[in-house]
């Protein structure tokens, strides 16, 4: 018998929570509810969720620190749901540990496509395969190796670890932050034009169409995001 995939609802509107526990629960997840942060961190503690979509204006505290809290013990894939449009907030949250974000107000197909693309990088992550494919690109993270259409991409090793980091985290926005940082060191947090040069160089040679990327999109103000094969857009 298989087990359902369960979803934490942290949110303190009660219109929220009862838009999307039918909704999920009609996609074949068991949703539990939380209202606050302190019953949030309790119900990922005792219940150990599959996934966390979780608001950022919860009454007790700061949905932010909800997550540096999670992130001291457990790495369960968490979506912001936020009405705050500050890019400031959003980049704050994923630099914190967030997998990802949806605005309010959304729409549930979107927050149904991000819930399963978190649930998809929680099993890469459990699985962790030397070999990544996606479509005619291939990334072999033991011998360094990038291909595609069976033909060798040559990328310069910073190029390759950009990559890596991207694909490693297939599916989720990884801050412009935490680029610099896993691949030039803290000492290059700041420089976001050198990673949009390096970010243009890397289309070049893995893009079909580099003014038109599918691959490696870009999230605004925020960061950048590795698209696996068709679901790009």
């Amino acid at each position: 018998m298989t087990t359902a995939t369960r979803v934490l609802v942290v949110d303190d509107e009660p219109q929220i929570q009862r838009f999307l526990k039918p909704s999920l629960t009609a996609a074949g997840y068991e949703v539990a509810a939380a209202a606050d942060g302190r019953e949030a961190l309790r119900l990922i503690a005792t219940t150990a969720p599959d996934v966390v979509v979780l608001d950022l204006g919860l009454p007790d505290m700061d949905g932010k620190e909800v997550i540096a809290a999670v992130r001291e013990w457990s790495q369960v894939p968490i979506i912001v749901l936020s009405a705050r449009d500050r890019e400031a907030e959003k980049i704050a949250a994923l630099d914190l540990g967030a997998d990802d974000y949806v605005n309010k107000p959304f729409g549930i197909g979107e927050l149904m496509a991000r819930l399963r693309a978190a649930l998809r990088h929680k099993a890469r992550e459990a699985g962790e395969t030397e070999v990544f494919r996606s479509g005619e690109l291939v990334v072999d993270t033991v011998k360094r190796l990038v291909t595609r259409r069976g033909e060798r991409v040559r990328l310069t090793p910073k190029e390759y670890d950009l990559l890596h980091v991207l694909t490693r985290h297939a599916g989720r926005v990884v801050t412009h932050r935490q680029l610099l940082q896993a691949v030039w060191g803290p000492a290059h947090v700041e420089d976001t034009q050198y990673l949009r040069v390096f970010v243009g160089q890397l289309r070049q040679k893995i893009e079909e169409d580099p003014a038109e990327p599918r691959l490696v999109l870009t999230e605004p103000g925020v960061g950048y995001r590795f698209a696996p094969a068709g679901e790009g857009s």
